[in-house]
């Protein structure tokens, strides 16, 4: 057999030992750099990018003279405001006041600004979603076709409601009567924002943070409610404080339920170490040793992309009176979503940290407790409502009925905290301000229709 060998040519080998050994290990060296590269160059042909989810922005310009004119006075009538800003991603590449601020003179909102340096320029204080959409398209098209849409109108053919909050608990006063509602319900669901005669927002309709504000170019939203002015932080808005300014208290005790489960209990202790700052579709378990709400809900991880829809990952509509399957594409549906394809999506965030048996056996526990209040709790309520009203034996008003408050407090409190406690692993909320409270709720609605359906006559 033939034994074919590559000689190196003499002359070019070193005579010194010290010359030869550097020599040799710089060869060494070469061949090694050579085989990486190649298997580098081999790996990225294998390994596929999604390129629909890469964003390219580029900025060619500084700070312009109007923002420029914006800032040094500003910074000294509302240096909070300023700070956020320098502070803020848009500063680092030159997205200025005047970027959102600006407005053009034919708006309702626009007002004419002449002091300081700024001269002879429109500007309004309410930027819409619409303006955040010139630069972020993709992320006011996913949040027009979620639920946070329609946090304020699906609130507007509500007559019942209106009549709690303005009747009710605002005494029917027509000065003040609404205040129940502009210091409560708008602050988190939203509303119209209506403008005065200047052209100024009324006091009536903001300043809010609601998510669902109707602005007065028609767009809806408020990207400001989790990424806050004028810092808008992508850290901040990932952090379950950004949701928990609306998710609490009795009714969704959402950010309870979170700090009751081992979720919330390892970010509480070790939260301040994980990685906030992360691009979109590249905050990935490693960052984080447990999901936030955003995690669950919006974030980008493994194979699924980065959302503004939250309801993309939700297979039951849990806040409902009773609970059912997402089957709908209409936004203004309580229904609205796709229910078994949530629930894959839902699966995959969890299997990033956790087993298949896991994840199936988790579902399986929630959707067990879902069920049971939908059948034995207010299935069985509502058929006493509906015969206690067929039989005329319901108040007309329905605050100071004891059983008619019974009925909301079962579905809209301790119902709720059963659901949501059961499906985001928060035991105390699942168990004793849920069933536990239902259970009550339960006996004493049949100790009232009993009684009612005995004597013919509601109780004083």
């Amino acid at each position: 057999m033939n034994h074919h060998t590559q000689q190196i040519p003499g002359n070019l080998i070193p005579d010194k030992p010290l010359s030869r050994i550097l020599y040799y290990f710089l060869l060494l060296l070469f061949f090694i750099l050579v085989s990486l590269s190649a298997q580098a160059e081999d790996n990225s042909s294998q390994v596929s990018t999604d390129m629909s989810q890469v964003k390219t922005i580029s900025f060619k310009r500084g700070l312009s003279e109007t923002d420029k004119a914006c800032v040094s006075c500003h910074q000294k009538v509302q240096p909070g405001i300023v700070s956020d800003w320098k502070d803020s991603r848009h500063s680092h590449v030159s997205v200025g006041c005047n970027d959102c601020h600006q407005a053009d003179k034919n708006q309702p909102d626009a007002r004419l600004h002449n002091k300081g340096e700024l001269k002879n320029v429109y500007i309004t204080p309410l930027v819409s979603p619409a303006v955040c959409g010139r630069c972020h398209s993709q992320e006011q098209e996913q949040f027009n076709q979620s639920g946070h849409f329609r946090s304020y109108r699906q609130i507007i053919p509500k007559d019942s409601l209106h009549a709690l909050v303005k009747v009710h608990e605002g005494r029917n006063n027509k000065e003040l009567g609404n205040a129940p509602d502009e210091t409560g319900c708008m602050q988190c669901h939203g509303t119209k924002i209506r403008l005065d005669k200047e052209g100024k927002p009324s006091p009536e309709t903001w300043p809010n943070m609601g998510m669902g504000n109707i602005y007065p170019d028609g767009s809806t939203g408020n990207c400001a409610a989790c990424h806050t002015r004028h810092k808008f932080s992508i850290a901040e808005a990932r952090k379950p404080a950004a949701c928990a300014s609306c998710h609490l208290g009795p009714d969704h005790p959402d950010i309870e339920v979170y700090n009751n489960s081992k979720h919330g209990h390892i970010f509480n202790a070790d939260g301040n170490n994980w990685k906030w700052d992360s691009p979109p579709d590249g905050w990935e378990p490693g960052d984080y040793r447990a999901p936030t709400c955003a995690t669950c809900h919006m974030s980008g991880i493994g194979e699924l992309n980065t959302t503004h829809n939250i309801n993309e990952r939700l297979y039951w509509n849990l806040w409902a009176k009773v609970s059912k399957v997402r089957n709908s594409d209409d936004v203004m549906s309580p229904l609205l979503g796709n229910g078994p394809e949530g629930r894959k999506k839902m699966e995959q965030v969890c299997s990033s940290c956790h087993s298949t048996t896991h994840t199936k056996g988790f579902f399986k526990q929630g959707d067990k407790a879902v069920k049971l209040y939908n059948v034995e709790y207010y299935a069985p309520a509502k058929a006493m409502l509906d015969e206690l009203k067929s039989k005329g034996l319901l108040k007309d008003n329905p605050w100071i009925d004891e059983f008619q408050i019974t009925f909301y407090h079962l579905w809209h409190h301790e119902g709720r905290r059963a659901r949501h406690g059961a499906m985001m692993g928060a035991p105390d909320y699942a168990h004793w301000h849920g069933f536990f409270e239902l259970q009550q709720d339960l006996y004493k609605l049949k100790a009232i229709h009993q009684k009612r359906l005995e004597t013919g006559k509601i109780e004083d």
